[in-house]
């Protein structure tokens, strides 16, 4: 079976996955939602998130050249490869979160309140985490995926699904960055940077004072366009600043 489509196959399965794996975090143990509400993590409609398709194509990338380790030691051999996957997992994050406040204006997640964050966008802890994963997936995932990969070898008729898979995606990125072009324009002309998280957490608290249903697949969506829900945000808040000052 060709690199490409075992690839194109890893980054289906880790997208949806780690959808699920943040969805459940944010869920059950992220202290940024103590009401304890369901929150779509991802940017883009769909149940997938890109960065973890490409974490998990990098994992199986750097798993596979296990044998070309230049460490006799088999138990350092191991701890050098859940090191090197962290340090990939790291870079992938901080160029992926860099990029999107350079160029888009956009916080995707934020670790400003963690020791040791370089610009909010990596820290040690994610870092271990991010190693932990490594192992979990060297140990308990990697094994599956090598029998996926072979079943998808004798069924290759599956490969419909993972394009179909990326038919969709490709739309809802599209869609998605026609917002980023309008969060950014929004940043650009207030001088500000666009907590992604944040407007979220807003739209679905309006959605829940006025008992309305929440479009869980849909984060975005207001009663009105994003951009003046923003300016109607930034106006409250200016004159709450005033009230405090006088």
């Amino acid at each position: 079976m060709n690199l490409f489509l075992t690839l194109a196959f890893l980054f289906f399965i880790g997208s949806v996955c780690g959808w699920v794996i943040e969805l459940l975090f944010r869920r059950f143990f992220s202290s940024a939602n103590p009401e304890r509400k369901w929150i779509n993590p991802g940017f883009c409609a769909g149940p997938y998130l890109p960065l973890y398709g490409c974490g998990l194509c990098l994992l199986y990338l750097i798993a596979s050249l296990e044998d070309l380790s230049l460490i006799k030691n088999p138990v350092w051999n191991r701890v050098a490869l859940f090191a090197v996957m962290a340090l990939c997992m790291t870079v992938i994050e901080y160029i992926a979160g860099m990029l999107s406040l350079k160029f888009m204006k956009i916080r995707l997640w934020d670790y400003s309140h963690e020791w040791g964050n370089i610009g909010g966008v990596i820290c040690p802890k994610f870092s271990l985490v991010w190693a932990g994963l490594g192992a979990l997936y060297y140990f308990l995932v990697h094994p599956h995926i090598l029998d996926a990969l072979a079943w998808l070898s004798r069924n290759l008729a599956f490969s419909f699904v993972i394009g179909l898979f990326f038919g969709f995606f490709i739309v809802d990125v599209i869609h998605a960055s026609q917002l980023v072009a309008k969060l950014k324009k929004y940043a650009e002309e207030n001088q500000v940077i666009v907590r992604y998280e944040a407007i979220k957490a807003d739209i679905r608290r309006r959605y829940d004072q006025a008992k309305q249903r929440y479009p869980f697949f849909h984060p975005f969506h207001t009663d009105k366009p994003l951009i003046e829900h923003l300016k109607d945000k930034k106006n409250v808040i200016e004159e709450i600043k005033k009230k405090i000052h006088r």
